[in-house]
């Protein structure tokens, strides 16, 4: 369950004050929009830890204790003097009352889906499996695809991802979302083959999938480019691709070590978010 279904959960039963970070300045633990949110019990996310959140937790059960929020209530921490934290910046804290009437939006405000990674997932074996699981606690959407039926996905998927059969599996690369991460790992080398040509097809028609990248060695990608050059892709298409796929350095071909290797490899290619 996300942070944001947890607080609504929690607006039902009791008020919270939420604590969002409203500006930094130099070095901070968090970025601005960051939140966290207090109740008289405990509290749902995280402002980044240390004395700032310990000071942030203080305020805000004083404030559920005095019953109310002022309109846009804000208090300034210097971390290095005040706070003694190595960070040394300066960050602003708003403080607000939340309570049944607020449950409605928090999706849309909290939730910050607007800039998640959509992810093409194509493969339901181990791998896949693994991934879909790392990912599913991340801020990614997704599209997990294989061509073997339904029953190749588990019965209950995370809830920022969508399974498809797609017979064959290369058609469903025309209507991945713009912007799309495309993993290649289905349990045919042949599809892998039909895939990656897809996607450059579609890489050469519209240039909106940014990241393509297929599971294996460097001898299977080796043979890959010469049966794409084949086809007729160029080799400026071809440097599109990342194979084998994953941060360099990792050891280990256990499909949950991939799966992390993966997923920092995504990390790496995220826009942060807006506030």
């Amino acid at each position: 369950m996300r942070d944001w279904q947890r607080l609504a959960a929690t607006l039902a039963r009791e008020p919270a004050v939420l604590v969002t970070v409203a500006q930094v300045q130099g070095s901070g633990p968090r970025e601005v929009g960051a939140w966290m949110a207090v109740t008289a019990a405990g509290f749902i996310g995280t402002i980044g830890g240390g004395h700032l959140e310990y000071e942030g937790l203080a305020q805000a059960r004083a404030l559920l204790v005095r019953g109310a929020v002022g309109p846009a209530e804000e208090q300034r921490y210097a971390l290095g003097p005040s706070l003694g934290q190595c960070c040394g910046g300066v960050v602003r804290l708003r403080y607000e009352w939340l309570g049944p009437s607020d449950i409605a939006g928090l999706r849309e405000r909290l939730g910050g889906e607007q800039h998640w990674m959509p992810v093409a997932l194509f493969g339901g074996g181990h791998v896949g499996r693994a991934i879909v699981e790392v990912l599913a606690r991340l801020p990614m959407r997704v599209h997990w695809v294989d061509s073997r039926g339904d029953e190749v996905f588990p019965a209950e998927l995370p809830e920022n991802c969508r399974a498809e059969y797609s017979d064959p599996v290369q058609a469903a690369v025309q209507d991945l979302t713009p912007g799309s991460h495309v993993l290649i790992m289905s349990f045919s080398h042949a599809e892998d083959l039909d895939v990656v040509a897809a996607c450059l097809a579609r890489q050469r028609e519209r240039g909106d999938l940014p990241y393509v990248g297929l599971i294996g060695s460097q001898s299977k990608w080796a043979s890959f480019r010469q049966r794409l050059q084949a086809r007729g892709f160029s080799a400026a298409e071809l440097a599109h691709i990342t194979s084998p796929i994953g941060v360099p350095g990792i050891p280990g071909k256990q499909p949950e070590v991939i799966a992390v290797a993966v997923a920092a490899q995504l990390l790496t290619l995220m826009t942060p978010a807006r506030p």
